[in-house]
């Protein structure tokens, strides 16, 4: 089944909340290499201007991932995952992700574009906590033509 063009401008239900802690933040702090003692220490973090310790930028891709999955796995959507290519990724931070977050995030289908056999899709996710917005992620996937 080919990718399916019409999902342009479709929009998910929401998923979430999902909740942020102290411990969720140092982790992904400690596994990417993060040493700013923002993320792990909430004196530093009070310093800085925060309410308590925040997360690294990036942290944002594991809401994103979190909200498209309910359209990567749509059958009706036509995307084969094992043909699939993260081609790019784009965060755009309204306010940092922090401790006592509870994260939402939606997911919407801005373009589908066919290129030599390729479906070249991007997918937006809003992020926000307490309908604050957190961020916004941009994420384009290629799934590969072919067998």
């Amino acid at each position: 089944m080919p990718v399916n063009e019409d999902y342009v401008g479709r929009s998910f239900d929401p998923v979430g909340p999902y909740a942020v802690d102290a411990a969720m933040i140092a982790d992904f702090a400690a596994a990417i290499g993060a040493t700013d003692p923002v993320h792990t220490d909430p004196e530093a973090a009070r310093a800085a201007g925060y309410r308590d310790v925040i997360a690294p930028p990036t942290l944002a891709v594991r809401f994103d991932q979190l909200a498209s999955r309910a359209y990567v796995q749509d059958p009706e959507a036509g995307i084969d995952y094992s043909r699939v290519v993260h081609g790019e990724q784009k965060f755009h931070h309204h306010r940092p992700i922090t401790a006592g977050d509870q994260i939402t995030a939606q997911t919407t289908v801005d373009s589908i574009r066919m290129a030599g056999g390729h479906a070249m899709i991007t997918v937006r996710s809003e992020l926000s906590a307490d309908a604050e917005p957190v961020a916004t992620t941009t994420s384009t996937i290629v799934v590969r033509g072919g067998e």
